[in-house]
């Protein structure tokens, strides 16, 4: 969650409150465990030094405290989204992964959406092959359940195969728009 609030908060500065409602009302919030789990979160990273808090003074009885991301919290935000896309966090972090993407643009520009995507793209191909293989050799021997749910994890990563290529095309198009 910490890194999805410091993307937003470099998007803009937010309230606790705001932060709350977009996740609340967006499908970001797959990465909160509660809406009580933003204030305990924004506190951890004010701490770091990767946010800091300012009170606001509002017409209304309660006072805002808006955050800010820092350039520590940026820095910090950047090389998660830096990282290299491997093999483990396609298969158990695919969400996270989706979230830095969702951040690229705003962060470095369309090119490295583009190599991000391309990136992507490249270690699902890898790893399709060896999950049909798996149920090629052992759909037999497994329960109906068993290669039932295999037969859907492979179509999961085939779809989003489709469209991070299907993406990168976008991206493409838009490059060549703007020549």
């Amino acid at each position: 969650m910490g890194y999805a609030l410091l993307g937003l908060l470099h998007q803009q500065p937010l309230s606790g409150y705001d932060l709350r409602k977009i996740f609340a009302s967006t499908p970001i919030g797959e990465f909160s465990d509660s809406p009580g789990a933003i204030y305990p979160a924004l506190r951890r990273l004010q701490e770091r030094g990767f946010v800091h808090g300012v009170v606001q003074e509002s017409k209304g009885l309660r006072k805002r405290r808006v955050f800010r991301i820092t350039p520590k919290g940026l820095a910090s935000f950047k090389a998660w989204q830096s990282q290299p896309i491997v093999r483990d966090d396609m298969i158990r972090r695919s969400g996270e992964l989706l979230l830095r993407f969702a951040f690229m643009d705003q962060t470095f520009g369309p090119e490295r959406a583009l190599a991000f995507l391309r990136e992507f793209a490249k270690e699902l191909s890898s790893y399709i092959p060896s999950l049909r293989q798996h149920l090629d050799v052992d759909a037999n021997e497994m329960p109906l359940s068993g290669r039932l749910a295999l037969e859907s994890g492979v179509q999961d990563y085939a779809a989003r195969l489709r469209w991070a290529r299907k993406s990168i095309a976008a991206y493409e198009r838009r490059k060549k728009e703007k020549l």
